[in-house]
């Protein structure tokens, strides 16, 4: 690939661009709004002027719900030998295409499975893609070009390529994107008129469950809006659960030593089922998830804390799997849980003791 036009510059399109540029493909932007454009180009995403003829690649990065507009129109007017488009949902785009007549050999749906809390220009980074699935839908009628291209551009992003029917993609990111996302909004709305002292508390866990809530809503409006069905109906499998789950606690303050007997036993089992759907949650790299101790670390909320804690870390040999920072509640401090296997923790907590951290027990 050596020439490619983004059609839509918002976080996606503009990180794929960056992504493109890098690695010395001539990338062209366009968008409905001129400035976001500009701004692309500017970050240097590549040029906002439009190309001479056409590109080798024309990628799509519009809403869901204008996609098959803005793909039928650039390939009506033949601005690229392949075309592909990143929305996070596959079956109806493909299917209004077909429905305007056109030759969709040239075309190949695509979604990166990556993305942030802030949206636009401004938000992308050329990195945005490294390591992270990128499904690509290819039918009987895609050229074998065009698959090229689309896997052309991955390699360039560093993406992995997952290849996937259409419609079952789309059931896939409504269980693992689209749900859960509505459910960490219902979460979060509950901490909207909360008293204060209540929401002082707030810990680590609750920013876990909360922190995709702070999306765009008007983006994902039109993200939900194309895949309203398989999501309504994984939010009927969770709301069954709800019911129940009430129900049980509602039978834990029964004074009947065997009502609140069956309420225990309905807790436990909605917990055990959540462990047992957690554990399929890959792990690092993708691969099988993995049991890890936790070193939990003392710090002041200064500069170069976490750098001499690294540094400390490799000092000692240790290899560090995850890590998660823990903020005090009105204190300059915070708690590091550095995640190590099993066998390293011992040599760690030594480590970094003999280094001067305190460690938490």
């Amino acid at each position: 690939m050596r020439t490619a036009l983004v059609i839509g510059t918002g976080l996606i399109g503009t990180s794929a661009a960056l992504a493109l540029a890098k690695r010395g493909v001539v990338v062209h932007l366009a968008d409905h709004d001129p400035q976001q454009a500009r701004t692309a180009a500017a970050l240097g995403a590549g040029t906002d002027e439009a190309p001479e003829g056409p590109v080798d690649l024309a990628i799509v990065a519009a809403p869901p719900a204008h996609v098959a507009a803005t793909l039928a129109d650039a390939m009506r007017r033949g601005v690229a030998r392949g075309y592909l488009d990143v929305a996070s949902v596959k079956g109806g785009p493909r299917r209004e295409l077909e429905s305007l007549g056109l030759d969709l050999s040239s075309y190949i749906g695509s979604h990166p499975m990556s993305g942030r809390e802030k949206s636009g220009p401004l938000a992308a980074t050329g990195d945005l893609f490294e390591g992270r699935p990128w499904v690509l839908t290819p039918t009987r009628d895609t050229d074998t070009e065009v698959l090229n291209l689309a896997l052309e551009l991955v390699s360039h992003c560093r993406a992995v390529p997952v290849v996937m029917d259409a419609d079952a993609h789309d059931r896939a990111v409504a269980l693992v994107s689209h749900m859960p996302h509505l459910v960490s909004s219902m979460v979060a709305a509950r901490l909207e008129h909360a008293e204060e002292a209540a929401v002082r508390l707030c810990g680590q866990g609750i920013r876990d469950v909360t922190r995709i809530a702070a999306s765009d809503p008007r983006m994902w409006i039109d993200i939900l809006s194309a895949n309203p069905g398989p999501v309504a109906d994984l939010l009927a499998d969770v709301s069954a659960d709800l019911d129940e789950t009430v129900q049980a606690l509602r039978a834990l303050q029964s004074s009947d030593e065997a009502k609140r007997s069956e309420g225990a036993t309905g807790i436990e089992d909605v917990l055990r089922r959540g462990n047992a759907g957690q554990v399929r949650v890959p792990g690092k790299h993708g691969a099988a998830p993995l049991t890890y101790e936790i070193v939990a670390v003392l710090i002041d909320d200064q500069p170069g804390q976490l750098a001499r804690i690294f540094a400390d870390a490799g000092m000692a040999g240790v290899n560090i799997e995850d890590v998660r920072i823990e903020h005090a509640t009105g204190q300059q401090a915070g708690l590091v849980q550095l995640m190590v296997e099993p066998k390293a923790a011992p040599v760690l907590s030594a480590g970094l003791r003999e280094r001067g951290w305190a460690l938490r027990q």
